[in-house]
């Protein structure tokens, strides 16, 4: 996957994404379109007492556009893959395919699903964006859905590890956003990702001497 995250790096982005985008700082959560298209982003229940707060986004990561358009990508492949299957078998029982080539389709078929389970499992878990409401008790996590759609997560972050206190590296490809109580792990990259407010990044993940 850290290849994979290079790849995607190398393609240029568009110069759209480099500018502030002011939707996103409306921080409504109801209009990242620039990100996830012309569909509304689908939003899990905002916690008691942030219903009427504003969230400051803190960090940011561009190339989630790409991932979302990847993450698509392989799941129309694999459904052409799995539904060629049925025909498949059905010209191997009239003696129109030998049983050599029903293995590899087969095959094919499988190797599909199991790419897709692997990188939807990374998807699902790679943030675009991480926002803090005003009071700062409260993580938004913006992700990727199965199909590739936006979906905000919320995470009080008296539950966030700050990564201080975890083995990660802020140079490594990757770190992790852990919580206490073991739920849900997201994954972000310092490296190719920009941090947008410093101080409220810090306030949740810790003093890092190493931050871009």
């Amino acid at each position: 996957m850290a290849a994979l995250l290079r790849a995607v790096m190398r393609f240029p982005v568009p110069a759209v994404w480099g500018r502030p985008l002011y939707r996103l700082q409306c921080c409504n959560g109801q209009d990242f379109r620039r990100w996830v298209g012309s569909r509304s982003p689908t939003l899990k229940e905002k916690p008691p007492g942030t219903e009427t707060e504003k969230f400051q986004m803190i960090y940011r990561f561009d190339a989630i556009r790409i991932f979302r358009y990847l993450s698509r990508l392989k799941v129309a492949q694999t459904a052409l893959t799995v539904v060629a299957l049925p025909p498949g078998f059905y010209w191997y029982s009239q003696g129109l395919m030998a049983f050599n080539s029903l293995c590899l389709v087969g095959g094919i078929a499988g190797f599909a699903l199991a790419m897709l389970c692997w990188m939807s499992y990374f998807f699902q878990r790679l943030v675009g964006i991480l926002y803090v409401n005003e009071s700062g008790t409260m993580l938004r996590v913006a992700h990727l859905t199965f199909w590739g759609w936006r979906q905000d997560t919320y995470c009080p972050v008296a539950d966030v590890i700050p990564m201080t206190e975890t083995q990660d590296q802020p140079k490594e490809l990757f770190v992790r956003i852990q919580q206490y109580s073991g739920k849900q792990t997201f994954y972000l990259t310092l490296r190719y990702g920009r941090i947008v407010d410093r101080e409220r990044f810090t306030q949740v993940f810790g003093v890092l001497d190493t931050l871009k």
